[in-house]
């Protein structure tokens, strides 16, 4: 289950916009950073997966077809630019996918970010029986009550999010896991590009490490996130942290670090991952913003947006922690319905150790003092 319904809370509270001095751990909470807009049409996501789950539940009305994607499903998650279909459906399916990469703001040669799963493994013997499945796509809103399915002749069904139904449920949705390593491998380079990312601070820092003889880092020995109710049609989470901090040369320095074992919220994971290199900062400190790629990322958006905040902060001789400028910089809209934030660590040190909670509630992460020595 994902980590987003307790995320909403946190949301309510806000960041409050603060500056603090290395001396200063604990940062102040108040009103709200952004304000809920009122509802708005489907995203661009949302309307390129409705268009793929009604082209796929047509085509279940052909039973070869239907033989042949239930067969595909069974043995689990399909590239449906790879899926046993005719060539008309191939060819739209693969102008879908073109239309879902601008939408996720990802180069062409990405490749196909279209799948499809059984919504449950529970619903897996009611396929095997033969009986005809819905398609629906994950739906944008996790509050909601109810998951609006396709059937072969064209009709709705109207599903409840809150119990797993008996007929099986194919489900339409971004494979968020290839998204979200090809979506930071394109943050990476354009963050660089524009002198903020790790490999600009790289050059800056080879002086100091060959005179240190390596470099102290903040390792993550084990992670959680709050338990939530989630829908049976979600999947898995797939989690990210910007990490951001001063560099040698007093602009703002951003690493984005991939959490991919961190599927399910509820659950303890136990990483002994890297999170924060102090191997090219400037203080003894930097902020964790830990976020979702849930579908509708645009990463073209999401860089550039961090990019304009982060570039007009100016060193002031003191720290000035940088997760308000980063959550500032996410769209608004962002935060309605399915938000991509999950929780942020303000202050984290070269001697942080212990648990650490989330500003907004939503987790906490067992942290250590990391040594990195040259070889």
């Amino acid at each position: 289950m994902n980590p987003r319904t307790v995320r909403r809370a946190a949301l309510s509270l806000g960041i409050a916009v603060a500056t603090l001095t290395a001396a200063v751990a604990t940062p102040a909470y108040a009103r709200p950073v952004h304000s809920a807009p009122a509802a708005t049409a489907a995203g661009p996501v949302s309307t390129v997966l409705d268009g793929v789950t009604r082209q796929v539940a047509g085509a279940l009305a052909d039973p070869s077809a239907l033989r042949r994607l239930s067969a595909a499903v069974t043995a689990g998650p399909v590239d449906l630019l790879a899926a046993p279909v005719s060539g008309r459906l191939a060819g739209e399916l693969r102008a879908a996918n073109e239309r879902l990469l601008v939408a996720k703001g990802l180069p062409a040669g990405t490749g196909s970010l279209l799948r499809m799963r059984l919504a449950h493994p529970d619903l897996r013997a009611a396929l095997a029986r033969g009986e005809v499945p819905l398609v629906a796509a994950t739906p944008t809103d996790d509050a909601a009550a109810s998951v609006v399915a396709h059937d072969r002749s064209g009709g709705t069904v109207v599903l409840d999010a809150a119990r797993v139904p008996q007929r099986p449920v194919l489900v339409v949705e971004v494979d968020s896991e290839r998204a979200l390593s090809a979506g930071l491998a394109l943050m990476r380079e354009q963050l660089s590009a524009r002198g903020i990312g790790p490999a600009a601070s790289a050059r800056t820092a080879t002086a100091a490490l060959t005179a240190s003889g390596g470099y102290w880092a903040t390792k993550v020995d084990a992670v959680r996130l709050s338990d939530d109710k989630e829908p049976w049609i979600k999947g898995a989470a797939e989690i990210y942290t910007v990490v951001a901090g001063f560099g040698l040369d007093g602009k703002a320095k951003v690493d984005l670090v991939q959490m991919p074992y961190l599927d399910n919220d509820g659950t303890t994971y136990y990483p002994n991952q890297l999170l924060v290199h102090f191997s090219a900062y400037k203080y003894n400190l930097a902020d964790a913003v830990m976020m979702e790629d849930d579908g509708d990322t645009n990463y073209s958006a999401l860089v550039k947006a961090i990019a304009n905040a982060l570039l007009v902060i100016v060193d002031g001789g003191a720290y000035t922690p940088l997760v308000n400028a980063i959550l500032d910089a996410i769209p608004t809209s962002w935060y309605t319905d399915d938000p991509d934030f999950v929780d942020a660590w303000y202050t984290l040190s070269t001697t942080s150790s212990g648990r650490r909670y989330g500003a907004g509630g939503n987790g906490w992460m067992d942290v250590a003092p990391y040594w990195v020595s040259e070889l």
